[in-house]
C-alpha cells in the first residue's frame, strides 16, 4: 500500500504549509544521526558534508557518467549570487527554482547538495531530490539522497513516510527480504519520530501496512505501543484499537501468551464467582458419573466467554490510555503555543522563543521530579510503563531535538541544550557542540569558543586546538579567538607558542594600527610577567609608538612596565617614558594625567628635592599652557564639587575637591618655591594636590589598563 503523504507545498522562500514534518527523536542517540539508518538500505550512505567554499556538494553515485553538457545559461549567474553570499536564502531558492524549471539533472544536483549542505532542515528540498532522482528512473540514487537526508534530520516524519513509499514502490515485495526491510525502516522511523506531537501518521501506517501483510497480532502490537505516546491524535489511535480487538477473534489479534493469560484470568474470575455464589451467568460445571471423561475442548470459546474476555482486554488498555491521557493534558497547552515547530531562516518572534523555553523548563522539571526507571521494565507493566515512557531524561532529549529544529539558528537554545546534557554525556555534549558548530552556528564565535573551553576542560587538547584553528581560518582577524589560542598554549606550559602566536598577530596587523597597539599591549604583558624580560616587552612597546604615537593606552602600559622595573637598574626610564608622553600628539587631559604621574613618582622616588622641584615646576608650567581652567581644577581652587580627568580609552580619574585628607601632608624641610603664572596657593597647592593623589587612583590607576580587557577591544 502507498501511504498518503498530504498535499504538502512550498514556496520558494523554503516556508511550508503543512510543516508537520520537523518531528522529534525517542532516544537519546539521537545525537548520532549517522548510526541505524543506512544499514538496511540498498545506496550508499552518504556523510553529511561539510560546508565549502564552492559549495559543491558531493556527486552521488555514477553521476559523473551523466553529466548533461553545457549548463544552464543563467545558472554560473545565479550561482555566483549564492557563492559570494552563502547565508542569502532568497539567493538559493531563486537558483532552485531556476533548475528545476529548466529540468537540468546536473545542475539540480550541484544546486541541491550545496543548498541541503546548508540547510539541511528544509526536509521539503529533501523529497524534492529524491523525487528528482526517482523520475529520472535513479530508484538507487533516490534511496541515497533520502538516507542523507534522514542522516540530518531523522525526525521528520514526513521524510521517514517519503521514504518508505519509495521503498514500498521500488522493492518487489512478493520477497521475504523485502517484508523485513519494510518493517525494519518503520522500526527505526518510530526510533527517530514516533514519539513526536505529530507522529500519528507515521504510526498508523505502520499499523495499516501490517494489516496488509496479514499480520492482525502486529498491528495490534503496534496500536499498544502508541497507546503509551503522548501525541496528538491519541483518541483516534484508541478508537482505531478498540475497533481492531473487537472485530477479529481474540487468538488472531493477540499474542499466544497474552491470550493465554487473559483466558486465565476470565476462568480465575468465573471461580470466584461461583465461590462466592455470584455468577449467574457462567456456565456451572457438571459432575460426571465416575469413569466419564471431560469432553474435548472444541478450541472456540463460547460468545459468552469472547465477550467476557474482550471486556477484561479493553479495561486492560483504557487504563493505560487514561494515563496517557493525563499526560497529553499537561502537554496541551505548551503544544497550542508552539505556532512554528520546523524551520525557517526568518526570524522567531519573542513570544515563541519563550513557548520553547517555558516547555523546556518545565519537562527538565518534570524529570527531575522523576525517579530513575530500570531499563529492565517488562512490557506488560501497563501503566508503569507509560510513566516511565512519557518522563524523565528520554521527554527531555525529544523536546530539545524538536526545539532545535524551530530555533537551530539561535545560540541560547543550543547553550541550554548542551549545559543540561554535560552533566548526563559527554559525549552527547560533544555532540551538540558539533552540530551546532558545524551547520547551524558557523559565524557564532562564541559558541565554538566555548566549545573549544569544553574540550579542554575534559582534557581533550588536540580538538580545543582545532577547534580554535578553523574557527580562525573561517573567520580571520578575530582578536578574541587569537587570545584564546595564545591562552591554550601559555596554559599547556608552551610559553614558546603562546608567545609565538602574538609576535605573529602583531605583525600581521601593522596595517591596522589599533589592532597593532592591542596586541603589542598583550605581548609586552607576556613578555614581562611570564617570560621576565622587561627590554623586550619595552621594546615591543617602544616599536608600537613609533607606528600609533596617538595611542595613550601605550605610553600608559610602558609607564606602568617603567614603574615596575627595577628602578636601581633604569632609573630614568619612568621619566622618559613620561617626557615622550608629553611630547606625542595626545589629549590635553592624557598630558595632565601623565604629567601629574611623573609628579607623584619623582616625589615617591626622586633621589634630589631638586628633581622634584623641576618637575613640579614643568608641570605647572603644562597647566598654564592648557589654560588656566585645567590648572585651578588641578590646584583645587574651582566651586565645581568634582571634575572629571576622561582618558582616551573612556575612563576617567576624578578629583573631588574639600575632601578630609585621608594621607597627612609630608613635611618639607625646603620652602614652597614662587608658584608659576601667579598662583598664590604656593606650595600649599602642590600639598592639596599630594593629599588627593589618592582620588587620581595612584599606582593602582596604572594596573587599569592591564586589568580592564574589554576596553582595548576593537568595537564590534
Amino acid at each position: 500500500m502507498m501511504a498518503a503523504e498530504g498535499t504538502e507545498e512550498f514556496s520558494d522562500n523554503g516556508h511550508f504549509t503543512n510543516p508537520t514534518g520537523f518531528e522529534a527523536p525517542e532516544v537519546t542517540d539521537l545525537a548520532k544521526p549517522d548510526e541505524g539508518i543506512s544499514e538496511d538500505i540498498g545506496g550508499s550512505g552518504t556523510e553529511m558534508e561539510e560546508p565549502s567554499a564552492t559549495y559543491s556538494g558531493p556527486p552521488l553515485e555514477g553521476e559523473e557518467e551523466e553529466e548533461e553538457g553545457e549548463l544552464p545559461v543563467d545558472f554560473d549567474r545565479l550561482w555566483k549570487v549564492v557563492s559570494d553570499n552563502p547565508q542569502d536564502f532568497n539567493g538559493w531558492t531563486d537558483l532552485l527554482q531556476y533548475c528545476e524549471q529548466e529540468g537540468h539533472m546536473t545542475a539540480s544536483r550541484r544546486a541541491l547538495n550545496a543548498f541541503l549542505v546548508r540547510y539541511p532542515l528544509c526536509y521539503g528540498y529533501w523529497k524534492k531530490f529524491a523525487d528528482l532522482e526517482r523520475r529520472a528512473a535513479h530508484n538507487s540514487k533516490a534511496e541515497e539522497v533520502c538516507v542523507r537526508g534522514l542522516k540530518a534530520i531523522p525526525l521528520s516524519v514526513d521524510l521517514w513516510i517519503h521514504y518508505i513509499n519509495l521503498l514500498l514502490g521500488t522493492l518487489n515485495m512478493n520477497l521475504p527480504e523485502s517484508i523485513h526491510r519494510i518493517r525494519s525502516t518503520f522500526e527505526k522511523a518510530l526510533a527517530a519520530a514516533g514519539w513526536d506531537w505529530h507522529s500519528d501518521r507515521l504510526w498508523d501506517l505502520y499499523a495499516e501496512w501490517e494489516k496488509e501483510q496479514g499480520d492482525l497480532r502486529a498491528m495490534t502490537a503496534v496500536y499498544d505501543r502508541v497507546m503509551g505516546v503522548p501525541t496528538q491524535l491519541y483518541s483516534t489511535h484508541y478508537e482505531k484499537l478498540k475497533s481492531h480487538l473487537t472485530s477479529y477473534p481474540l487468538q488472531d489479534v493477540l499474542s499466544p501468551e497474552e491470550y493465554t493469560k487473559l483466558q486465565a484470568e476470565y476462568k480465575q474470575i468465573q471461580i470466584q464467582a461461583k465461590k462466592e455464589g455470584s455468577d449467574t451467568t457462567a456456565d456451572e460445571e457438571k459432575e460426571r458419573p465416575p469413569g466419564e471423561e471431560e469432553p474435548a475442548d472444541s478450541g472456540r470459546d463460547s460468545e459468552e466467554a469472547v465477550q467476557k474476555m474482550q471486556e477484561l482486554l479493553l479495561a486492560s488498555r483504557e487504563e493505560v490510555y487514561l494515563q496517557n491521557e493525563s499526560e497529553v493534558r499537561k502537554r496541551w497547552n505548551y503544544e497550542d503555543a508552539i505556532k512554528r515547530p520546523y524551520f525557517h531562516v526568518k526570524p522567531l518572534d519573542r513570544a515563541q522563543l519563550k513557548a520553547w523555553q517555558s516547555y523546556l523548563d518545565w519537562e527538565i522539571a518534570e524529570a527531575e521530579a522523576v525517579q530513575e526507571v530500570p531499563e529492565e521494565t517488562s512490557e506488560d507493566q501497563g501503566v508503569s510503563k507509560v510513566c516511565e515512557s512519557v518522563a524523565g531524561h528520554k521527554r527531555v532529549v525529544i523536546l530539545f531535538e524538536r526545539c532545535l529544529i524551530a530555533c537551530a539558528l539561535y545560540e541560547e537554545s543550543w547553550d541550554k541544550y548542551v549545559h543540561y546534557l554535560e552533566p548526563r554525556s559527554l559525549e552527547e555534549t560533544r555532540n551538540v557542540y558539533r552540530r551546532a558548530c558545524e551547520i547551524y552556528l558557523l559565524h557564532k564565535h562564541t559558541f565554538h569558543l566555548q566549545w573549544s573551553a569544553f574540550e579542554e576542560r575534559h582534557g581533550n587538547i588536540l580538538e580545543a586546538q582545532r577547534i580554535l584553528e578553523t574557527l580562525e581560518q573561517a573567520m580571520p582577524g578575530l582578536v578574541m579567538v587569537r587570545l584564546r589560542r595564545a591562552g591554550l598554549e601559555r596554559r599547556l606550559g608552551r610559553l614558546d607558542q603562546a608567545e609565538s602566536l602574538l609576535r605573529e598577530a602583531v605583525e600581521g596587523n601593522k596595517d591596522k594600527p589599533y589592532l597593532h597597539a592591542f596586541f603589542s599591549i598583550k605581548l609586552a604583558r607576556f613578555l614581562l610577567k611570564l617570560g621576565k624580560n622587561p627590554s623586550k616587552a619595552r621594546a615591543v612597546l617602544q616599536d608600537a609608538i613609533e607606528l600609533s604615537p596617538e595611542n595613550s593606552k601605550l605610553y600608559l602600559n610602558l609607564l606602568e612596565l617603567e614603574i615596575s622595573g627595577d628602578l636601581r637598574v633604569n632609573g630614568g626610564g619612568v621619566q622618559q617614558c613620561v617626557s615622550k608622553a608629553l611630547a606625542a600628539p595626545l589629549s590635553p587631559e592624557t598630558k595632565i594625567l601623565f604629567s601629574q604621574r611623573g609628579l607623584q613618582f619623582a616625589e615617591d622616588f626622586g633621589t634630589t628635592v631638586q628633581s622634584v622641584l623641576s618637575i613640579y615646576e614643568e608641570h605647572q608650567k603644562l597647566l598654564d599652557d592648557l589654560g588656566g581652567k585645567k590648572r585651578g581644577a588641578e590646584n583645587g581652587d574651582n566651586d565645581d564639587p568634582e571634575k572629571m580627568i576622561k582618558l582616551d580609552d573612556g575612563s576617567a580619574v576624578t578629583a573631588v575637591q574639600g575632601a578630609p585628607p585621608s594621607i597627612p601632608p609630608v613635611p618639607m624641610t625646603t620652602p614652597p618655591p614662587p608658584v608659576m603664572g601667579g598662583d598664590t596657593s604656593g606650595y600649599g597647592g602642590y600639598s592639596n594636590w599630594y593629599q588627593q593623589q589618592q582620588q587620581y587612583g595612584g599606582y593602582g590607576g596604572y594596573h587599569n589598563p592591564w586589568n580592564q580587557y574589554n576596553q582595548y577591544y576593537p568595537p564590534s
